[in-house]
Order: C-alpha cells, then sequence, then structure tokens
C-alpha cells in the first residue's frame, strides 16, 4: 500500500505535511509572481501588453490538461515521483525565467516557454498534494485539508509582499534575481518530498476509474461543486484589484493591497481558523453557511452605494469562499472512499475550469453593462447560488 521504500515504524507523517505546505506555497509563487512583472516585461522587452495576457490564459490551459492527463497515469506511476517531478519543473521554470527571454530572439517565447513549464509543476502539485495528505492517518481530516489549502493563500500574500519589498529595496530591474530566489523554495521542497512518507490513497486496483465516476450520479453533484467552489473564488479574486481601483480610485500599487491582497489574507485566515476549531465544527453546514455568506458579499460589492463598504465585500468573500474548495475535496473523500487519483484529478479540473470560466462571465457582463464592474460582480452570484444548491442535493440523498 506504500509508496515508500523506506518507511519505519513510526512513519514522520509531519514531514509530509510540511512538503505539501511548501508544495501550495510553491503554487501560489508560480501563479503570482509573473503576473507582478506584466508591465516590467511591456517596457524591457518591449512585449504588447495585449500578448502578455496570453500568458496567464496559457498557464490555467496547462494545468487544465494537466489535470486531464494525471487522471490517467499518476497511480501507473506512483506519486512519489510525480510530486517529485512537480518541484522540479517549478524550479526549473522559475529560474528559466531568469535566462531564457534573453537567450532566444523573441523574448516573449522564453516568457511564455517557462510560464508552461512552471504551469506543468502547479498542475501536478495541484492535483497530487490533497490526496497525499488525506492518505496520511492525520485525525480531522477536514481541518488538516483546510490548513493545508491556507498555505496557498499566505504563500500568494508572501509573494506579492515579498517580491513588492524586494523591488522597492533592490530596484524591479533585478527581476531576474528574484525569480532564482523564488526557485529555491521548490528545489528545497524536493529532498523533503524524497525522504518523506508517503501512502497510497487506495490499494493498487482498487480505486473507482474514469469510467466508473462518470457512471456515478453522486460524482457529478461533487464536480458541480466544485466548479460553484473554483468559479466564487476566482470571480472576486482576479477582479479584486481593478475593483478596487474602481470602487476608490486609488493607484494601481494601493489597489492590488487592498484587493487581492486582502481578499487572500481573508481567505487565509477562514481557512486557518477552520483548521484550529474544525473538530468542533459540522463542515457541510459550515459550507453552506459560507454559501450564503459568499452570495451577500457579492451583493454588497455589486449594490453598496459607498465604495469602502463594496471593498469590505469584497474582502469579507475571501473569508467566505476559504473552506469551499478544501471543504469540497474532503466531502468528495467522505461520499466516495474509493475515488482514488482519479477523482482528484477530475475535481481540480473542474475547480480549474470553474475558476477560468468565471472571471470571463464577470467581464464580458460589465462591458455589455457599459464597463460597469458592480454589474459584472453581481453576475458572479450564481456561483455560490450553485454551491449551496449541491450542498443541498447532498444533504437530500444522504437522507434518503
Amino acid at each position: 500500500m506504500k509508496d515508500n521504500t523506506s518507511a519505519s515504524s513510526a512513519p514522520n507523517y509531519s514531514k509530509t505535511l510540511r512538503a505539501c505546505y511548501l508544495g501550495f506555497i510553491t503554487q501560489a509563487i508560480a501563479a503570482n509572481f509573473m503576473p507582478l512583472l506584466f508591465t516590467t516585461f511591456n517596457r524591457e522587452y518591449g512585449i504588447p501588453l495585449g500578448q502578455i495576457a496570453l500568458v496567464s490564459t496559457v498557464f490555467y490551459l496547462t494545468q487544465l490538461l494537466v489535470d486531464v492527463v494525471c487522471a490517467k497515469f499518476v497511480d501507473r506511476v506512483g506519486y512519489r515521483v510525480c510530486v517529485v517531478a512537480s518541484e522540479v519543473i517549478s524550479a526549473v521554470g522559475l529560474a528559466g525565467l531568469a535566462f531564457v527571454p534573453d537567450l532566444l530572439p523573441d523574448p516573449f517565447v522564453g516568457i511564455m516557454a517557462c510560464a508552461i513549464v512552471y504551469a506543468i509543476g502547479s498542475g501536478l502539485i495541484e492535483v497530487l498534494v490533497s490526496p497525499i495528505v488525506e492518505a496520511c492517518p492525520f485525525p480531522n481530516k477536514e481541518s488538516v485539508m483546510s490548513l493545508l489549502h491556507s498555505f496557498y493563500c499566505w504563500g500568494s500574500v508572501g509573494v506579492i509582499a515579498g517580491s513588492t519589498l524586494f523591488f522597492a529595496v533592490a530596484g524591479v530591474g533585478n527581476w531576474r534575481i528574484l525569480a532564482c530566489l523564488w526557485a529555491l523554495i521548490p528545489a528545497y521542497n524536493v529532498y523533503n518530498f524524497l525522504s518523506c512518507p508517503i501512502e497510497r490513497l487506495v490499494e493498487e486496483g482498487e480505486g473507482m476509474g474514469i469510467r466508473q465516476l462518470m457512471r456515478n450520479r453522486t460524482f457529478w453533484t461533487l464536480c458541480i461543486l466544485m466548479v460553484g467552489a473554483g468559479a466564487s473564488e476566482i470571480a472576486m479574486a482576479q477582479w479584486a484589484s481593478a475593483f478596487a481601483e474602481t470602487a476608490l480610485g486609488v493607484s494601481k500599487t494601493v489597489g492590488d493591497i487592498a484587493g487581492p491582497c486582502a481578499f487572500a489574507v481573508f481567505m487565509g485566515v477562514s481557512r486557518s481558523l477552520y483548521g484550529k476549531f474544525g473538530a468542533r465544527l459540522d463542515l457541510r453546514r459550515f459550507m453552506v453557511g459560507s454559501g450564503i455568506l459568499c452570495v451577500a458579499c457579492y451583493l454588497l460589492a455589486g449594490l453598496s452605494p459607498l465604495p469602502v463598504l463594496g471593498l469590505v465585500g469584497c474582502a469579507l468573500c475571501g473569508f467566505s469562499v476559504g473552506i469551499m474548495w478544501p471543504g469540497a475535496i474532503s466531502i468528495s473523500s467522505q461520499e466516495l472512499p474509493l475515488g482514488g487519483t482519479a477523482m482528484f484529478a477530475l475535481l481540480a479540473l473542474a475547480g480549474d475550469a470553474g475558476g477560468s470560466v468565471a472571471p470571463s462571465l464577470v467581464g464580458n457582463v460589465a462591458q455589455l453593462a457599459g464597463g460597469d464592474l458592480h454589474v459584472g460582480v453581481l453576475s458572479g452570484l450564481v456561483f455560490p447560488v450553485v454551491l449551496v444548491a449541491c450542498m443541498a442535493a447532498l444533504a437530500r440523498r444522504a437522507h434518503r
């Protein structure tokens, strides 16, 4: 059952947990570092901003493709090989960003190539870390899972704040040095994943295959739940900076701190609090309450006549969505304990799909409303409503 050739009589699963914490921090670096350099790339290499915007699109599309591939092949290759590869690939992509664009005739090709490389690593981390922790014999796994996912939030805050501080002290022109410094985190984590105990989620050959999952009605409800979770989170997170600038009329720097940074902090607080006190709470009721709070936050952000209240709604939305993704994963493990790696990969795919569609919906609705971002944000109401509806459907099914 173990994917651990050097297991001892008392495996140190706390080391596994620390490695997974750093795994999510690595993913936060991959998702948040390069967007901080978009205007720098425009100025230094003369790349149009419209072209640079393709980097984020390709990054998330690459993660979606990795989700699909993982559903088929991870169990055959093994968790340890794949998760070590995720850290190596992430380190290579981040460090390569400091050199590859300057070595190629077209710097944009080098930037895109590095983004694709570390997006592959990020996608592997997203699929693998949750089942690795789920397979460990921790008590109160819902709390452990929530605390685990909080490290993505704290990683995001750390990347934004740390990079801003570095640029203020050393200058934006030294961004290549910072890229190499961030690459040290996944490079160090390679050792952690090589030496920590890793268990299989289910016995080899006993996990549900993709076809079995596709024929299971509960699985489809769980997928829609993940779409709602991913969309509720990313719809507000992606537009938080622009919303802060629009609502308060502040600069881009202040908007980044008041928008996405505040959103990430509140989301991290939510996950950390549930990680500490989750054993005393009912996860499903907490999820429904969070969905209702999320609806209220979208309404406050979209309808408030006072800009400050709109910003409060944006920040509190981070708190409301905090439990949604890790909670949906924990509920899926309870509903389908033999779902295996394929289930986790397909759930990640569903969450990423929701996260990919939601920002576009908000942006397009805002454009149709004459550029009114308040109207665009209101359109995001549909996603927490979908999440609450899925929780109600699972409750009815459990009651029957």
